[in-house]
Formats: structure tokens, C-alpha cells, sequence
């Protein structure tokens, strides 16, 4: 990926793209992304081809470690993978996700993630099906954070764990969104103590997580002992932002309105100022996602922001041709955030 590339541009590339299947006059992006969707999963299985270059040398990218397990600062996320695109109003983007990155495409793109550095991929159960295929012939498996649905029901919570856990989850915590609504809709913060109990029984590491600043809150007052947080962090100085007089509470869960000035699928940080001044004061190591806000703001601004501001950890979604270029802006952002605020909790 060029320095200046970011979701954005690519997502604008993949509308030309779409459109110009079969025309005589295809750019070059044009032409790449249509020869890398024709690849198919002819070349999907493992060991068919030679690994990944990278002029990264191996251990640039710093890891950090929750309960004895290390984990790279940066790691990759898998909505790109699950088609579970954050796109505004634009109907198509899951579908291009989903048709760029077939089996062989994530196989290159998670190679290409281990030889630049990174060890882990927040995982939603249902790409478990890819995952597990990649790491069966690979003596170097890439570790996994698995999101699970949150249940007050203590046997469906249970089991919904130890499946995930013998599918070879290395890290477990509750499902941000799911979570969210639990929290909107008055539930009881025991059934976050009870998941978080569930998972260490399992003997993985436990987490919660959650768009909302409630989330980190409601927690640490009630001392559940979760391992880590995986909370939502991003700057709000990006074009499509929520207007601030039109910032509500959970407003990223209900979405449907037709008012610009309210959030459409724009934004999941309300409030980043008081995220990091409350983060600043939790010993619990804190893994940041939507640094991007969903490819809305470049790497080289969100990725030093959010470790300056107090993650420990970042999750980014990333197609195969920005992995190099993000680690690089990971690396060179970790080397500047000696003098942040709030001390590495990992």
C-alpha cells in the first residue's frame, strides 16, 4: 500500500471497479482488484506458495502480554474478512469485502500479518471456518481474540464458550455490540461478571467489550476482574463525524434516521476526550478498535493517537495490501508514546 492509501481511497477504487468489469478502459487499480477477485480459491491451499517478503525486520513490531500471553501491539481485525462492513450509506461495500477476500486472499494477507510481526486476529465465531484452515499445516499458528455472544443464561454462555475455546480460541470476550444493547437495555452487570468467570474457568484470558464508555465504567466499579477491555477509541476530527449536539448515548445501535446531523454508521467513539482521561486511571490493559473509524481517518493520524492516548493494543481491519504500510505506522507510532499518560498496562 502506498503511504497515502487508506480505506477510503479503496473503497472509491472498488465502486470504479464494479462498474468497469468488462470495459476496454480499466485503470490499473481497476485491473488488480479485478485479477486478484478472478484468483479465486485456486490457490487456497497451504504451502502453495512462497512466503510473504517484507523488508520489516522480524521483532520491529513490540508485543505486549495479557495474563503471560503475548500479543503484537497491533493486530488485525476480521470484519474485512466477514463482510461486516461499517460504510455509511453505501449498499455494496460488504459484498466487495466479501467477493476481494476469498480463501487464498486471507491466507495471503494473514502470511503476510505473521511476517510482518503480527500474531493475532480478533475473530468473530463465524470466520472460525477460514481461520482454522489457515492454521492447520502451519507450525507458527496465528493466536485469536474471539468475540462471543453475551447470555444471562449460564449454560448457553457456557457452551457457547467452550466451543469457541476448542476451536483454539486464545482469547475470549464478550461481543461489543451485544454487549451495548445488554447495557442500553437495562441488563444486569452480573451477567458480564458471570461470562468473564465462565471464560477464565476455560483457562483463557477473559475480556468485555463495547463501543460505550458505561461499558469500562460499570465494570471497574463493580470490580469484575475482566483481563482486558476491548473498547472503542478514535479521534472526532474526520468529515463524517456525528455533529456534536447530535451525539447520544448507544446512537450507534439504532441507526435508520434520515437526519444527517445524527450518526449513521459514522461513528462509535462519542466522547474521546473522556475515554482517555477515565482509561488513563484503569490497570486493566485496554485493546482499541474503530481507531479508523471504519476507514474514515488515515492510520498515520489514528494509529499514534490511540497509543498516546492510552491503548495498549490495535485492532485494524486490513486488506492485504495495507498490512505492510500499517505496521510500519504502528511501529513508528509505538516509538513516539514514551511520554503518554497512561503507563502500558500489558
Amino acid at each position: 500500500m502506498a503511504d497515502k492509501t487508506d480505506r477510503r481511497c479503496f473503497l472509491a477504487r472498488g465502486v470504479l471497479g464494479a462498474a468497469a468489469i468488462g470495459a476496454a478502459h480499466a485503470s490499473i487499480e481497476e485491473k488488480t482488484l479485478l485479477a486478484a477477485m478472478a484468483e479465486g480459491d485456486a490457490q487456497a491451499g497451504p504451502g502453495k506458495k512462497e512466503a510473504p517478503k517484507t523488508d520489516i525486520a522480524p521483532g520491529s513490531l513490540p508485543c505486549g502480554k495479557i495474563r503471560g500471553v503475548a500479543l503484537s501491539r497491533l493486530f488485525i481485525g476480521g470484519n474485512l474478512i466477514g463482510g461486516w462492513a461499517h460504510s455509511r450509506d453505501l449498499m455494496y461495500a460488504s459484498k466487495l469485502f466479501t467477493s476481494y477476500n476469498t480463501e487464498a486472499k486471507v491466507f495471503e494477507t494473514l502470511e503476510l500479518a505473521q511476517a510482518c510481526g503480527i500474531n493475532t486476529i480478533q475473530l468473530d465465531p463465524s470466520c472460525w471456518g477460514v481461520v482454522s484452515k489457515y492454521n492447520e499445516n502451519r507450525s507458527t499458528k496465528i493466536q485469536t481474540m474471539v468475540c462471543v455472544p453475551l447470555s444471562p443464561d449460564k449454560t448457553t454462555m457456557n457452551d457457547t464458550i467452550k466451543h469457541n475455546v476448542d476451536l483454539g480460541a486464545t482469547f475470549v470476550y464478550s461481543h461489543g455490540g451485544m454487549t451495548d444493547t445488554h447495557m442500553m437495555n437495562g441488563g444486569k452487570i452480573e451477567a458480564i461478571g458471570q461470562m468473564l468467570e465462565l471464560i477464565k474457568a476455560q483457562g483463557v484470558p477473559a475480556g468485555v467489550g463495547g463501543h460505550s464508555l458505561n461499558m469500562p465504567m460499570e465494570c471497574e466499579k463493580n470490580k469484575l476482574g475482566a483481563d482486558f477491555y476491548v473498547k472503542t477509541f478514535h479521534m472526532d476530527r474526520y468529515w463524517s463525524a456525528t455533529p456534536q449536539e447530535g451525539r447520544k448515548e448507544y446512537d450507534w445501535m439504532r441507526g435508520g434516521s434520515t437526519d444527517h446531523n445524527v450518526n449513521n454508521d459514522t461513528m462509535w467513539c462519542n466522547n474521546p476526550e473522556e475515554t482517555a482521561a477515565f482509561m488513563e486511571k484503569v490497570e486493566t490493559p485496554w485493546v482499541a478498535f474503530k481507531v479508523m473509524a471504519a476507514g474514515a481517518i488515515n492510520p498515520r493520524r489514528a494509529f499514534p493517537d490511540a497509543y498516546q492516548n492510552g491503548a495498549d493494543f490495535v485492532i485494524a481491519g486490513m486488506f492485504d495490501f495495507q498490512v505492510e504500510a500499517d505496521v510500519k505506522i504502528a511501529i513508528e507510532g509505538l516509538g513516539k508514546a514514551d511520554g503518554r499518560k497512561r503507563p502500558w498496562r500489558a
